[in-house]
C-alpha cells in the first residue's frame, strides 16, 4: 500500500467523522438557535442551506478576542453573533461546534494539500 493510498483514506474516514459531527452539531445546537427568537436571526448569512451550522460552529470554535473583531467588521452581517451565541449554548454545544469546525477546516485543508503534492508528483 502506498503513503498517497493511507492519506487518503485517513482524509475519507476524517471526512465520514465530520459528516456526522456535522448533522450531530445542527440537530443538537443550530436547530435549538434556530427556534430561539432571540438568537434565529444572529447565526449569519446563508449562502447555501445549513450554511449557518457552520457560521456558528465557527462562532464556537474561534477565540473571544478573533469572533469580536469579526463583529466589528463591515462585514459582521456575513458571521455569526459569538457573544450572543456564548450566552445561549452550554459547554457541550461549544465544545462539539470547536471539535466539528476545527476537524472540517483540516480535513479541507489536508485534502488540498494532498491533491497539490500529488499534481507536484510528491507521491510517483
Amino acid at each position: 500500500m502506498t503513503d498517497r493510498a493511507i492519506y487518503v483514506g485517513i482524509l475519507i474516514a476524517s471526512a465520514f467523522i465530520v459528516g456526522v459531527l456535522y448533522i450531530a452539531f445542527g440537530q443538537l445546537t443550530v436547530k435549538r438557535l434556530r427556534k430561539n427568537p432571540e438568537t434565529k436571526d444572529a447565526l449569519g448569512l446563508e449562502y447555501v442551506s445549513g450554511w449557518d451550522i457552520i457560521n456558528v460552529a465557527q462562532a464556537l470554535a474561534f477565540p473571544i478576542a478573533w469572533s469580536k473583531k469579526l463583529e466589528e467588521r463591515s462585514f459582521s452581517f456575513m458571521h455569526a453573533k459569538a457573544s450572543l451565541l456564548l450566552e445561549n449554548t452550554n459547554k457541550f454545544d461549544r465544545f462539539l461546534g470547536a471539535v466539528f469546525y476545527w476537524l472540517l477546516i483540516i480535513t479541507g485543508l489536508s485534502s488540498g494539500l494532498l491533491v497539490l503534492l500529488n499534481s507536484l508528483g510528491v507521491f510517483q
